[in-house]
């Protein structure tokens, strides 16, 4: 290259041209076009059905009441050291800024709602149901369904005691599982409680300070079997070889029967409160998702009452969401007096998986009501006239930014934005004071396929059609883009 550019410079100055000619930069190497490991871009196809999930998260949040929130993706990292411990850090986004903070991209939501909560102090009227769909990290391995950052929808009722909220939190998980065809056959809620599997364990003889150890080893009953089970709670835990077989049986419990059966001390007003909550779930109508079992301990050691876990019935997906009752977090974070709370997390990759499995994702290509389009560079003006006046109507609606040479090219823009009707703004019809409008999704035959309508008249335009864009009755108020 440098031997050409000296070459080419000396025939310049033969020629008596202005110099030597300039190689060119050299190729910068390709950006790294995949997102940093375990996160995702969102296309606009995939943008649609995250904006069609988190609608439905909002639209059963208002159904049942709760009012939403939001707060910075940066957090004060103590929130989640003072809930989880030192060890958390290990799994957080976290680092000291230039003023000194040590902060981290929030792992979960609750710690940040409690702060917010104790921030109102008194002005906030309890009980108080608040939701929200924020963006979280977490530094973890990535498998089918999980994610480094993820989206979840999170509900909490703050100053309820009674399981009455818990028996909310699910009437909203379910609600949601119904709007997307998930019946109780696609899709369980195992319930289990702190108050009861502490008194079993308390009657069996392990102590509180054993309690959170024994209920991490017996979460991996399912991946390590019994036999592992027992081995870690004799080794591990230091457990008598008869109370971890006594420990294994209960936790294979799954009604409230069974597990008064397998141990005599559980206690009577803790068992009680469950039956309230199967009882509650009946009058709800969603009892037929909901079992009792004795296995599910995740987060014992942090929860105080009900605890449940969404999960797929084929056993296929890790856990749809979870949730349970936490009346200590805020006292944790210097609340002077106890404050009852309850909520759920309900992450979006695990529930997008399971949608697509069972075929229950609907079409969402991209859809405009009209595309406008002028006949030539005079008529740009004129269609952008037309389209602002569409827009301010209600309608969705696209410009050609360029005339086309050949009409088909019209049609061929107008098919790739998935156009309903498409508006041809030509020298003769604008002459008129008239517009030419075409219903590109009308079956030949079968209803208006074209109408031409007064430029002062763009209002009726469903009218001449008998319709709204696509075919859609008239009635209501707007026109609505596909874009759900």
């Amino acid at each position: 290259a440098a031997k050409a550019a000296r070459s080419a410079g000396a025939q310049g100055g033969q020629g008596g041209a202005a110099g030597a000619v300039a190689a060119a930069a050299p190729a910068r190497p390709m950006i790294e076009l995949a997102p940093v490991s375990g996160t995702r871009d969102f296309f606009p196809d995939e943008m649609r059905y995250r904006n069609w999930l988190f609608g439905h998260f909002r639209e059963v949040a208002r159904l049942c009441g709760f009012e939403e929130y939001d707060a910075p993706v940066l957090e004060h990292e103590e929130l989640y050291k003072r809930k989880a411990g030192e060890e958390i850090t290990q799994q957080m986004y976290n680092f000291v800024t230039r003023g000194g903070e040590a902060v981290s991209l929030r792992p979960e939501m609750t710690p940040t709602l409690a702060r917010m909560v104790l921030a109102k102090g008194r002005a906030l009227r309890l009980p108080a149901k608040w939701f929200s769909v924020p963006q979280c990290w977490r530094y973890e391995n990535t498998t089918r369904g999980r994610k480094r950052e993820h989206y979840q929808w999170n509900c909490d009722i703050v100053g309820a005691q009674g399981v009455a909220a818990e028996a909310e939190l699910l009437s909203a998980v379910t609600t949601f599982f119904q709007r997307m065809g998930l019946t109780s056959k696609d899709v369980g809620i195992r319930v289990n409680s702190r108050r009861v599997m502490g008194s079993v364990m308390a009657a069996l003889g392990v102590g509180d300070d054993l309690f959170a150890p024994v209920c991490v080893i017996v979460d991996k009953l399912d991946k390590i079997g019994a036999e592992g089970v027992k081995k870690e709670l004799t080794e591990a835990a230091g457990i008598d070889g008869g109370v971890a077989d006594a420990i294994i049986a209960t936790m294979s419990a799954r009604s409230l029967g069974e597990l008064k059966s397998a141990c005599a001390g559980v206690d009577p007003a803790a068992v009680e409160e469950m039956e309230t909550l199967f009882a509650l779930a009946e009058g709800y109508g969603y009892a037929d998702y909901l079992a009792f079992d004795a296995s599910v301990v995740r987060g014992l050691a942090y929860y105080t009452g009900v605890v449940f876990e969404c999960f797929d019935r084929q056993g296929e997906l890790r856990a749809i969401a979870g949730g349970g009752r936490y009346d200590r977090l805020l006292s944790l974070y210097g609340a002077p007096t106890p404050v009852p709370a309850c909520g759920f997390g309900f992450g979006d990759c695990v529930i997008m998986e399971l949608l697509k499995d069972k075929k229950l994702l609907p079409d969402l290509s991209h859809e405009v009501d009209y595309v406008v389009a002028s006949y030539n560079a005079d008529m740009q003006a004129p269609a952008l006239r037309v389209a602002s006046e569409l827009r301010g109507l209600g309608a969705s609606v696209d410009v050609l930014m360029e005339p086309k040479r050949r009409v088909a090219g019209v049609f061929d823009y107008a098919d790739r934005v998935g156009a309903r009707r498409l508006i041809f703004v030509a020298p003769d019809e604008h002459a008129k004071g008239m517009v030419r409008v075409k219903d590109l999704r009308v079956i030949e035959g079968e209803g208006v396929k074209q109408v031409d309508v007064p430029l002062d008249s763009l209002a009726e335009v469903d009218q001449a059609f008998g319709a709204r864009p696509g075919g859609r009755p008239l009635g209501g108020t707007g026109a609505t883009s596909g874009d759900a």
